[in-house]
């Protein structure tokens, strides 16, 4: 049985307060580490998409989460509704329960609710670049100069400085007048909540309710006919007024095969949508995962040979500042918005970009400590001598004992699994190889806490069996399968080993098994019911 959580209606100075984020799917061992590391928070538990967490920190920390889509205050969890076995009518009183059978817990909700919108306007907006637990720490600002005088030395011996896209001296100065703008305006419609949230008494609150079914309950009523009957049963129980457009509160429930969640969002815009990134590409969220398993460190070189619209560069850049970064891409387009994206940023003295092929970095070779790249899922990339040529390139440009972690579409896995070599699961919620990552998802381990995987983070992992070595030297060293919305692909992370001797350390050799380990306890939240 998981530990009892904290009451949503618990006070924040005698054991925290009781909040849930929504996650993509395969992301929720990310989120867990983030609310461990970030907001010390405890009694964390999951269920597929979301991840539950007891902490005492405010909203301006809990805005710092990266893996996060998004934030809410739990009123409650509890059990589901069993549809399948019920009559329409008896489901339909269920679902009114949900409010009438415990009014205390919704009351106490909103009095905590009005409580940390109250104190994040008086504390006033923190710059997301401000204090930060996982951000590394400057070693010697000197290593950094000298990587940025390498590489520019090694650019006028190749003669590509035409190809170089250099960003405006201003740049970081346009960037960051849009960051303040973006901030002002989200701390707007926050000031604005809490001034109709707190001179209005809870008779006056208006409200609208975001409601999700799934599974049988699913079948026998939409989304719409849910949401309904628990906004009837609010009005009648609290008085409450239903606003569609402009309320002064929001109530999401989700009612599934496998539980029952109701919360209040605690951000109008959700997490993942970054005010620093202007023009999307790649989801925010997974390319911060991908930057997080990449053992990057200060005065690293960090290279992004196939950039985009420079997505995974400026995620890395925003949590890891102290590290020269590197993009390249073929395409004026995408280099352009990476430009714009940037400024947009406030880092354009952080990133170089470059304008040359995937196949022909112009770099020497084991000059990279860290690459990051997500592999083009279009069909222009051939599952078979493209990536092979690609991949080559970047083994060659990467130092021994040097990160790599790309982002592959399920036919790129398959078709480098196909070719052989050792044996390594995906870690998605379930075995984790390398040692680093097993703390990097299990703080607590270090106090002796005893922790196992659940059946089902078994069963996930067990579900792919890979085998992944691209290159010769490049050894695997852990895989996540993530959802991209109506696809799935993996990250998978390598480290170079020397091309005689012993793999590097976290690294196993090929046809080795690697060293098992597992998640730390995430309860379940059937088990904490």
């Amino acid at each position: 049985m998981a530990a009892a959580g904290a009451e949503p209606g618990a006070d924040p100075a005698a054991g925290g307060v009781r909040f849930f984020c929504t996650a993509g799917r395969g992301l929720e061992p990310f989120l867990m580490r983030e609310v461990h590391a970030r907001l010390e928070a405890t009694q964390v538990e999951y269920i597929s998409g979301k991840v539950f967490f007891t902490t005492c920190s405010d909203l301006s920390s809990m805005k710092k989460l990266k893996s996060a889509e998004r934030l809410f205050l739990l009123i409650k969890k509890q059990l589901p509704i069993a549809a399948s076995s019920l009559r329409k009518g008896k489901i339909l009183n269920e679902m009114q329960r949900l409010i009438n059978d415990d009014p205390g817990s919704w009351l106490k909700a909103i009095s905590l609710w009005k409580k940390l919108l109250e104190q994040d306007t008086k504390g006033g907006k923190v710059s997301q670049r401000d204090t930060n637990p996982l951000k590394r720490k400057v070693e010697e600002n000197e290593i950094v100069s000298a990587k940025k005088l390498k590489l520019e030395e090694i650019h006028r011996e190749s003669h590509r400085e035409d190809q170089r896209i250099r960003l405006p001296e201003d740049s970081r100065e346009q960037g960051g007048a849009l960051t303040r703008a973006d901030g002002l305006q989200e701390q707007g419609l926050q000031n604005d909540l809490v001034k109709t949230a707190d001179t209005q008494s809870q008779e006056d609150l208006t409200f609208r309710v975001s409601c999700r079914c799934s599974g049988n309950i699913g079948k026998a009523f939409t989304a719409q006919e849910a949401g309904k009957v628990v906004g009837i049963a609010l009005m009648r129980k609290f008085g409450w007024k239903a606003n569609l457009r402009n309320p002064h509160l929001e109530i999401f429930v989700h009612l599934s095969d496998a539980y029952s969640v109701v919360g209040i969002p605690l951000f109008r815009v959700p997490l993942a949508s970054r005010t620093y990134i202007q023009t999307a590409g790649l989801r925010s969220t997974i390319a911060w995962a991908m930057a997080s398993v990449a053992e990057i460190k200060a005065g690293a070189l960090v290279l992004d040979p196939m950039c985009g619209l420079g997505t995974t560069l400026v995620e890395a850049a925003e949590e890891w500042p102290d590290v020269y970064y590197m993009g390249a891409d073929v395409s004026d387009a995408q280099l352009r918005g990476a430009c714009d994206n940037l400024k947009a940023a406030g880092l354009a003295d952080k990133i170089d970009l470059l304008k040359v092929s995937v196949t022909e970095i112009p770099l020497p070779s084991q000059s990279v400590d860290v690459i990051i790249s997500d592999i083009p899922f279009g069909k222009k990339f051939k599952l078979g001598k493209d990536i092979k040529s690609i991949l080559e390139e970047m083994e060659r440009v990467l130092r021994v004992g040097g990160a790599m972690v790309l982002l592959l579409s399920e036919d790129h896995h398959r078709h480098l699994r196909d070719c052989g070599g050792s044996s390594i699961p995906p870690t998605s919620q379930g075995n984790i190889t390398d040692p680093e990552m097993r703390m990097f998802l299990n703080p607590d381990k270090r106090s002796g806490t005893s922790d196992t995987a659940s059946p089902s983070q078994k069963a996930s992992s067990s579900q792919c069996p890979s085998r992944v070595v691209p290159c010769g030297s490049l050894v695997p060293v852990e895989c996540f399968k993530v959802s991209l919305g109506k696809t799935d692909a993996f990250i998978c992370k390598y480290k170079k080993a020397p091309t005689s001797g012993p793999p590097p350390a976290g690294c196993h050799e090929p046809g080795a098994p690697p060293e098992m380990a597992t998640l730390p306890e995430s309860p379940r939240l059937q088990d904490s019911l």
